[in-house]
């Protein structure tokens, strides 16, 4: 078997690692990358035929993950792409919004070529239909059920606690005279994640590739994450502004509206006016809701209540709808993608709140370097919104206990449970989080760590 890293190798986006064993060429993942360049690098060729590929296993939905499938298969792929069922729900929605948003740029690039006298044509990444067709590709799997992928070679996915329907992926192969087992955390979620369940794990391996988002840090405890995220709220509203959340449509979007839920049912929030300002997220929360059997007892037993039960809520369906949005002053708390800020509608709603000292941002996800977020988080003064320079005179909050990624110490306590020590392959985290994390797998651990760079191969 042989194992090579394409992307999110010393970065955190664009994950995609190739094995091959005997004839077969097996991709786990094929993401997009975000971020700074990320466009340039979506463009650039795959490091290898796609054509030539056998089989795609894909760990979750996530675009960083899951983002590139269609172009995929519009160069050739002609293989099945397998997930669990969760998963493959949540990918539909994801990619044909994605899908969208490629036509809209090359279409709103193309009129911009020819304004400047370029008889050019922009091409989007891939289409609509391109996703049709993939979709079309999807097999089904549920967590635990073993499958044979080819002769020599099983797998099987355990819940990895990240977002509905995320798996760690595990494969039993044999091309020697002793079987071994290569497991693949995929994003690995922390205990306790509100809705989905904690994550379940493998007993043993021989090798780990293994994510480390937040390998150099701690999660604050939910309850302060809790206390924080209320101050912000009641705090924001006397000083008569609103509080705008950038989040992910899927994951971070129903974690959020379900630990507000629980403030206001608790007595610690009056009544909220939130506002989901994303068609993908009022989608993605009904596919949450459609998985009932996902979610850990507690988060089952609430939202029989209804996750609105308590929230006065409202689901932006068009254009104008949201354009409403920027004529409330105060009062209200607005979730929109990006959840990284590079792209979707919580632009526009920063570009009518964010220079306003009565409101607040609050972060409740990762934000990746050369991302607009992350300037924001890094202390930025201004920013430019549609070629626009943009003040930040708004309240700053980062919430890291709301991350859906594991910390340090979970990250730790989930490699330590394994019964043996494998040789362990630290991905998916920024160069420096990668390097210090690696040290300290081996330091604490004993284990034989590698941080591999883009287009390294290892014989394993």
């Amino acid at each position: 078997m042989k194992i090579r890293f394409f992307g999110a190798a010393r970065t955190v986006t664009g994950s995609s690692t190739l094995l091959s064993f005997a004839d077969q060429q097996i991709l786990v993942d094929c993401g997009m990358h975000q971020g700074k360049n990320g466009s340039d690098l979506n463009r650039e060729p795959f490091p290898f035929s796609p054509t030539e590929i056998d089989h795609v296993l894909l760990t979750h939905a996530h675009i960083d993950h899951s983002g590139l499938l269609p172009l995929l298969v519009k160069q050739g792929y002609a293989g099945s792409i397998t997930a669990t069922e969760a998963t493959a729900d949540l990918v539909e929605i994801l990619l044909q919004d994605t899908a969208r948003i490629q036509e809209k740029d090359a279409e709103w690039l193309t009129k911009k070529l020819l304004r400047s006298g370029k008889e050019e044509e922009a091409e989007p990444l891939y289409t609509v239909e391109d996703v049709r067709t993939t979709l079309d590709r999807f097999e089904r799997k549920r967590y635990l059920q073993e499958e044979l992928l080819v002769k020599g070679l099983r797998y099987r996915y355990f819940d990895a606690g990240h977002i509905l329907g995320s798996g760690s992926l595990e494969l039993r192969y044999q091309d020697s005279a002793a079987e071994k087992k290569i497991v693949f955390s995929g994003d690995i979620g922390k205990f306790g994640n509100p809705i989905v369940a904690d994550p379940q794990h493998a007993e043993s391996a021989d090798y780990v590739v293994m994510e480390a988002t937040y390998g150099n840090r701690l999660h604050k405890p939910v309850k302060e994450s809790l206390d924080e995220l209320a101050d912000a709220i009641t705090g924001t509203f006397r000083r008569g502004g609103n509080v705008l959340i950038p989040a992910f449509a899927v994951g971070r979007t129903q974690d959020i509206l379900y630990l507000m839920n629980r403030l206001v049912r608790q007595g610690r929030l009056k009544p909220l006016d939130v506002y989901v300002d994303s068609p993908l997220a009022e989608e993605a929360t009904q596919i949450y809701l459609s998985h009932q059997e996902l979610f850990d007892r507690e988060a089952a037993a609430e939202l029989r209540h209804g996750i609105g039960s308590s929230l006065k809520l409202h689901f932006t369906k068009t254009v104008e709808d949201s354009m409403k949005l920027n004529r409330i002053r105060s009062g209200a708390v607005i979730i929109a993608g990006s959840g990284m800020c590079d792209g979707g509608r919580i632009r526009h709603h920063f570009k009518h709140n964010l220079w306003r000292p009565q409101c607040s941002v609050v972060f409740v996800g990762f934000q990746a370097e050369g991302t607009l977020g992350r300037q924001i988080v890094d202390g930025a003064h201004q920013v430019t919104l549609f070629d626009e320079e943009v003040a930040v005179k708004a309240k700053i909050y980062t919430i890291g206990g709301f991350s859906a990624h594991a910390d340090q110490k979970e990250l730790l306590d989930w490699l330590g449970t394994f019964a043996n020590k494998p040789e362990v392959f630290v991905v998916h985290a920024e160069e420096a989080v990668a390097l210090e994390f690696a040290d300290l797998v081996g330091s604490k651990l004993g284990c034989t760590v590698h941080v591999p760079t883009k287009g390294e191969a290892f014989t394993i």
